[in-house]
C-alpha cells in the first residue's frame, strides 16, 4: 500500500492537482509487489470481504459502537457490586477459624 499526500497552501490547490498525475507517474513498485504479480492458489487473501468493511463502516456511523460503550459503562456498577459479593462468599468461606475457639468434646 502507497499513501501520498501533497501538503501545500490552499492558492495552490489547483497546480497540485493538475500535477498529481504526473507524481502518481512516478510510482513504481519492486517486482512481486504488484497487483498484476498476485498468484490466486499462493498468496494470502484477507479473511474478511468488501462486505465485512461495509458493515463495519456503518455501524461505526450508526453509532453502534458508542452504545456498546455506554452500555458497558452502565454495567460497571453492577460489575463492581458482583466481584464485591464473591469476593466476600469467598473469604467467608476459606476464613481461618480463631485460634482461641476450641471444640469441646
Amino acid at each position: 500500500m502507497l499513501v501520498l499526500n501533497a501538503v501545500a497552501s490552499m492558492d495552490q490547490l489547483a497546480p497540485v492537482k493538475r500535477d498529481m498525475a504526473k507524481v502518481i507517474g512516478f510510482v513504481d513498485f519492486n517486482g512481486g509487489h504488484r497487483y498484476a504479480d498476485f498468484i490466486p492458489g499462493t498468496d494470502k487473501v484477507a479473511e474478511y470481504g468488501i462486505a465485512a468493511l461495509i458493515a463495519g463502516s456503518l455501524a461505526a456511523k450508526a453509532g453502534l459502537f458508542k452504545v456498546l460503550l455506554a452500555g458497558i459503562l452502565a454495567l460497571k456498577k453492577l460489575i463492581v457490586v458482583a466481584v464485591v459479593g464473591v469476593s466476600a462468599y469467598l473469604r467467608k468461606l476459606f476464613r481461618r477459624k480463631p485460634a482461641d475457639v476450641v471444640a469441646k468434646p
